[in-house]
């Protein structure tokens, strides 16, 4: 099992959205990190044969996908950020509508649905209608439809977009359960979503793959370039001008900073242990971390 991207270039106009990329993929969980407009759902499209490349090419097992056309489609399994639906299709016509297309046999189309509906814990709501149900819920329809022809290949684009924690926790635990003996890749700007499942991370930045490796590995070189200090709310904005600040938190009689740097920022500041979002951070500069900030 091989999904390997060799020299993959997109441009709109002038702007190359996807430059230059290269990257091989096989089994386990794939986690493709970067801010809003890096490129990534470009890629992804690509992947999923939605969209034609200016440049380079895709292969599975070393046949090109656009040329497999539908013998690749049928491997695969595509979540985007926004999907489409029937907004009176109740949960479970919803689903028989899209095996019908994905030309899945009315018994294995029933068969499917009805484990799927289970796995994402929708089967109490497979009579509601799509409309009414909340965004955590569609994303777990979404998933499932993802999963109907039970693919090798499974694309997710910010699946985790506009959920509450609960939901998101809810949602990476169905990840993991679903990404066994399956290629996964999973899209998005929120580091905690991939910290825990992914088995390799890809840093996109530009169009480009600027690092990637696994949480270990992107972890390793920023040992010894977090720090805690403590500093008096007059002398934050000196500190965030000097210092990349990754989280800044009100403490009884001042602020406390959680800064990135090769050198100790100040006698007071002790050393902490680096996150991913340390090394998002690192590479995409302050302000881009979405998690949640005390101030």
């Amino acid at each position: 099992m091989e999904l390997k991207i060799t020299n993959l270039t997109k441009e709109f106009k002038d702007i190359a959205a996807v430059d230059d990329v290269s990257y091989t993929l096989t089994t386990g969980v794939y986690g493709l990190l970067g801010v809003n407009g890096a490129g990534k759902t470009t890629l992804m499209r690509m992947l999923c044969t939605l969209t034609k490349p200016s440049g380079g090419c895709i292969t599975w097992n070393g046949k090109d996908i656009f040329e497999l056309d539908g013998e690749y489609r049928k491997l695969l399994g595509y979540l985007p950020q926004d999907f489409g639906f029937y907004p009176d299709f109740t949960v479970y016509d919803y689903l028989m509508y899209v095996a019908s297309i994905k030309g899945l046999r009315p018994v294995t189309a029933k068969e499917r649905t009805g484990r799927l509906l289970k796995q994402v814990g929708m089967e109490k709501a497979k009579g509601k209608k799509m409309k009414k149900l909340s965004g955590g819920m569609k994303r777990r329809v979404g998933i499932a439809q993802a999963m109907l022809n039970n693919p090798s290949i499974l694309i997710l684009d910010e699946p985790t977009a506009g959920l509450d924690p609960n939901e998101r926790i809810r949602f990476r635990n169905l990840l993991s359960e679903l990404a066994q003996e399956r290629l996964v890749l999973l899209s998005t700007h929120i580091v905690s979503d991939v910290a825990y499942i992914a088995n390799e991370i890809l840093l996109m930045k530009e169009g480009k793959i600027c690092v990637a490796g696994s949480p270990r590995e992107l972890l390793a070189p920023m040992r010894g370039q977090v720090w805690s200090v403590d500093v008096s709310p007059q002398d934050v904005k000196a500190y965030r001008k000097a210092y990349k600040v990754a989280n800044i938190k009100t403490i009884p009689g001042g602020i406390n900073l959680r800064i990135l740097s090769g050198q100790r920022p100040a006698e007071n500041a002790i050393p902490e242990e680096a996150t991913l979002e340390d090394v998002f951070l690192h590479y995409f500069g302050e302000g881009t971390v979405e998690e949640d900030v005390t101030i």
